[in-house]
């Protein structure tokens, strides 16, 4: 593990939005998802928070130590959201948004949790870098932590999990072991690679 990252507090939730919502501004997937391009940041941040709050009930939110770059794990078992979470989250982005705007987003998160693996498996279920600091190998540096992290559980340790919502990041995803499994296409026409790295016990 490297000394570059730490686990995450709800100290740096504010933090974490804000990379997030930057990092994925002009994602493929997510960029288009928010249409209104002068509102996105805003609207976008809404659905960032939820996800990132709710991750924090687990210490597998990893951060650089300014919150340029963050990394979200969930371990075997563990759930993106709470049922209540889930339940409401599509709400809350029909009041930032609007209904139909919401839906779709909420029908990309369906088809991410449908394709999913039927064996435990810890999932990268986000990982952003703010714009500022593109091009610096930090988030991979707390993907490469991350897993490290993983494989000291030993007899714990389990296969990783991601969806690729750029394509461009594939090769760097393959770099760390991780190998194309499936294609999730979105009502969008954007294709998203799920990708798979096995356990190393």
């Amino acid at each position: 593990m490297t000394s570059a990252s730490r686990v995450a507090t709800v100290a740096d939730l504010d933090a974490i939005v804000a990379t997030f919502t930057s990092a994925f501004l002009h994602d493929p997937v997510w960029g288009p998802a928010f249409p209104d391009e002068r509102r996105r940041a805003e609207q976008a941040a809404v659905m960032w928070r939820v996800y990132a709050g709710s991750a924090l009930r687990y210490p597998w939110t990893l951060v650089t130590p300014g919150v340029e770059a963050a990394a979200i794990f969930i371990p075997p078992g563990g759930v993106e959201l709470t049922e209540e979470e889930a339940g409401g989250l599509e709400g809350r982005l029909a009041a930032v948004t609007d209904a139909g705007t919401a839906r779709a987003i909420t029908v990309v998160g369906e088809q991410f949790e449908a394709a999913h693996p039927a064996q435990p498996f810890f999932y990268l279920t986000i990982l952003g870098t703010h714009a500022d600091h593109w091009g610096k190998g930090l988030g991979m540096g707390l993907v490469a932590d991350g897993l490290a992290r993983i494989d000291a559980l030993g007899e714990l340790g389990a296969p990783v999990y991601l969806e690729s919502t750029n394509p461009v990041n594939n090769r760097r995803y393959e770099s760390v072991g991780f190998e194309a499994r499936d294609e999730i296409v979105t009502s969008g026409g954007q294709v998203v690679t799920t990708m798979w790295r096995p356990a190393t016990r």
